[in-house]
């Protein structure tokens, strides 16, 4: 898993931004630079398991949009570092900033901005990928905070080694 993570999205993971990401806390005391792996690596195990059944993604574009899904760059705790309902709007602050740093492709660009499906009921995804992506996300999230709530992730290091801990 982390060889293809480094094989199609190695400059995503060496950016000064996406590094930053570690600095900002997404469920629990999760790092959204921890979920964004987490979700990165669940997708390419739903992959997999697709593949079997003889549906194929598109690796690179899968791998990439969920990097770059959670890319708003700001922490969404903080009440004044971004409009309200954060839920509702960060897919589309996260596509920005994506876009101003990467060519993305029109699969990459579905994955970042519908990954909140249904709560952003109207952007519902468009390719299997942002399907997978959406799935591996909600999967995470809710691992995430569940597994916060239960105590078992108090003491957890914000860590690349910890990183795909847990996933899928």
């Amino acid at each position: 898993m982390r060889r293809n993570l480094r094989k199609h999205g190695g400059d995503i993971l060496q950016s000064g931004n996406f590094k930053s990401t570690n600095s900002f806390i997404q469920h629990g005391s999760v790092s959204v630079h921890s979920h964004s792996i987490r979700v990165a690596e669940c997708s390419l195990k739903l992959e997999k398991f697709l593949e079997k059944l003889g549906i194929h993604c598109h690796e690179r574009d899968l791998v990439r949009g969920a990097l770059l899904h959670d890319y708003f760059l700001y922490d969404w705790h903080d009440k004044y570092s971004h409009e309200k309902l954060h839920g509702f709007h960060h897919p589309h602050v996260a596509l920005e900033n994506a876009s101003r740093e990467y060519q993305l492709t029109p699969r990459e660009r579905d994955i970042i901005q519908k990954h909140m499906w249904p709560l952003t009921l109207f952007h519902i995804p468009r390719c299997r990928e942002a399907w997978v992506v959406t799935t591996a996300d909600k999967y995470c999230s809710l691992k995430e905070t569940l597994l916060e709530r239960k105590g078992r992730n108090k003491n957890r290091k914000k860590s690349e080694n910890n990183d795909a801990e847990d996933t899928c």
